[in-house]
């Protein structure tokens, strides 16, 4: 779906009715004011409208008509003069004539639009809805607000809005300012905001964006870009575009870029041989600060850039990673940290109203953070406990029919699976599950194993587990839940027995991390495609040696966090990256623990809230992350 943003606007001063000019240039004046107060589309609080079925029974039979609209094809439309005024304050003025006060009420107006336009207003003027397409919307949304039909402009952007899509968001986008639909207009900036990337990649318009839009969009702290090269990338292509005459905002772009999060050797390579930069001082000076900042940091080995200056400001991080609880000096802890991932640091925070629990399942699910099981020394729990980011607030949940520790926890169809673990007296092969809607677990089929310690993951539409302990011995297979079926089935083996593993779906394929063997802790790791079937794979090796530590996804890398090592807990963090099939380092957390578990957020509204540029302090010379 494209949208013609430059089509000239309807306005009502174009709609050619049987009043004064200077009658038609108040009723204007009217509504802008009105415009200003209040967007119209609100489609957040849109709802359907039931209307009494008589009224369109009667406008498809003609009868007891007292108005007639002739449009723009010169088709007559009979009408109930009250039942189109009471969703158009529009129609309503026109037909009582209350501009010209005393003069007779009008029965008989043309609108300059098709009838075909004007019989789906109509549609929703009689029966509360009306049929909106792909190709229909461009039109019928000016239309709607010509004639200011509010339920008309809901719907439309209501359309729009579950039409979002990477290749139509800027005209989408443009379109909803253009009419005065705010709520679209700003839902519309988020997706651009979020899928910037894909943007690049699908859309035509973002050559055709002006230069103010574009800077308004590369300047924003919320723009969700992996690395700052994504930035210069975008900037450079609009620039080729039309070179000759976008070179001129070339120094103003670059300065949306944020240098200190570039490597030197893209730098140099990239940016200050593009020959745009090349041939022009002021893009030179432009880029000076750059130039000595970058050159800084690649002479000092080890030094971090200073997230206080201007141009190492992180953005704010569309997903936010949460790592809770787990094993650290010697005891659980209730200690939460979230990780920055744009800053590369680690945030940690005290939550008073949660006890200390390690090995247990964490997850996420509309929104909220699900803390299933576990142990805090002594007790084995079936408590759950849900935490709403947004209000910063933990809540008890159902609890489960037995107590889980060592559980392995994954979401599923809406619905969350805790599998196995130990009650503290035997390892379990029973399975149940949790509906957020009714608050209640049920029992399903249970695994061919007993496992503890195991991890799961959902993949295809179906739930994978492997590895764990079964108190006599290290496990190294695998089983898959069909939840239609519900059935378990054995699947190839792992290469390695594992406990103490880490298992996430990852480009199409499950990846198990880590672990104990019964002898050692594990660095290796192999991942499995069911839909090719055949063996498990080894990957490549991480960093660091681990069981019982915490992964998840983040900028589409797996992220491994703590653990235990064979003899102390470690706070080491590092990531594997499928496009290069490497591990990199990242930022250690604050505390050294194990057992732990983590999950991510995206798209939280109070994301700013968890990110450094909230919860930095700035201070003079300093480049360690400070706590919160």
């Amino acid at each position: 779906m494209e949208f013609n943003t430059k089509h000239k606007k309807l306005t009502k001063a174009k709609n050619s009715v049987r009043t004064p000019s200077i009658a038609r240039s108040r009723l204007n004046k009217k509504k802008i004011i009105t415009r200003q107060r209040k967007c119209a589309c609100l489609p957040e609080n849109y709802s359907v409208v039931e209307f009494p079925a008589i009224w369109n029974e009667l406008r498809q039979n003609g009868q007891l008509c007292d108005g007639t609209i002739m449009c723009r094809d010169l088709k007559a439309i009979g009408v109930h003069r009250a039942i189109l005024s009471a969703v158009s304050p529009y129609f309503k003025a026109i037909f009582i004539n209350s501009l010209n006060k005393g003069e007779p009420e009008e029965t008989k107006i043309f609108v300059d639009v098709p009838s075909f336009y004007m019989n789906l207003i109509l549609d929703y003027a009689y029966t509360g809805t009306c049929k909106v397409t792909a190709e229909n919307v461009e039109y019928l949304l000016p239309y709607a607000d010509k004639f200011d039909v509010v339920g008309v402009i809901q719907l439309c952007c209501q359309y729009l809005l579950q039409e979002l899509k990477p290749h139509n968001c800027l005209g989408i986008f443009k379109f909803a300012r253009y009419y005065f639909c705010g709520e679209l207009e700003k839902k519309g900036k988020m997706f651009i905001r979020q899928h910037f990337n894909k943007i690049l990649k699908e859309c035509n318009e973002f050559k055709s964006l002006t230069f103010e839009e574009l800077e308004d969009i590369l300047r924003d702290d919320e723009l969700n870009v992996k690395n700052e090269e994504i930035v210069f990338q975008a900037l450079k292509t609009w620039v080729e575009h039309d070179l000759e005459n976008r070179r001129k905002y070339i120094p103003s772009l670059l300065s949306c870029v944020r240098f200190g999060h570039i490597s030197f050797k893209y730098f140099k390579s990239k940016i200050l041989q593009w020959q745009p930069v090349v041939d022009d001082v002021k893009c030179q000076e432009a880029l000076y600060p750059a130039v000595v900042f970058l050159t800084l940091l690649d002479s000092r080995p080890g030094m971090e850039a200073d997230l206080n200056d201007p141009l190492a400001r992180p953005r704010i991080p569309f997903e936010i990673l949460f790592a809770v609880g787990g094993w650290s000096a010697g005891s659980p802890t209730s200690f939460v940290e979230t990780y920055d991932t744009r800053a590369d640091r680690w945030f940690l925070s005290i939550h008073m109203d949660l006890t200390p629990r390690a090995y247990h399942g964490l997850c996420t699910l509309n929104n909220l953070i699900y803390m299933i099981g576990g142990f805090d020394g002594s007790d084995h729990f079936n408590t759950v406990r849900c935490y709403d980011p947004v209000t910063n607030t933990w809540h008890e949940r159902a609890c489960m029919y037995q107590a889980r520790c060592y559980v392995s926890v994954v979401v599923h169809d809406g619905m969350i699976y805790a599998l196995g673990g130990y009650n503290g007296r035997t390892r379990m092969a029973s399975v149940e599950r949790y509906y957020p809607d009714r608050n209640q677990w049920e029992m399903t089929t249970p695994m061919n194993k007993q496992r503890s310690d195991a991890s799961a993951a959902s993949l295809g539409g179906k739930i994978y587990i492997v590895g764990g302990f079964n108190g006599q011995e290290v496990l190294s297979s695998a089983e898959v839940f069909d939840s239609e079926t519900r059935q378990w089935s054995f699947i190839r083996s792992m290469l390695s027995p594992r406990s103490g593993v880490s298992l996430i779906a990852y480009r199409e394929c499950l990846f198990a991390l880590g672990g104990f063997n019964g002898y050692s802790r594990l660095n290796t790791g192999e991942k499995f495609n069911p839909q090719r079937g055949g063996e498990w794979q080894e990957v490549t090796e991480m960093f660091s040696a681990r069981s019982n530590f915490a992964t998840v996804l983040l900028d589409d890398m797996i992220f491994v966090i703590g653990g235990f090592n064979g003899s102390t807990t470690i706070p080491l963090v590092e990531c594997y990256d499928g496009d290069t099939l490497e591990w990199y380092d990242a930022a250690p957390m604050n505390l050294n623990r194990s057992a732990l578990s983590a999950c991510v957020l995206a798209g939280l509204p109070n994301a700013r809230s968890f990110s450094y540029l909230a919860k930095a302090v700035p201070a003079a010379g300093a480049d360690q992350a400070p706590q919160s």
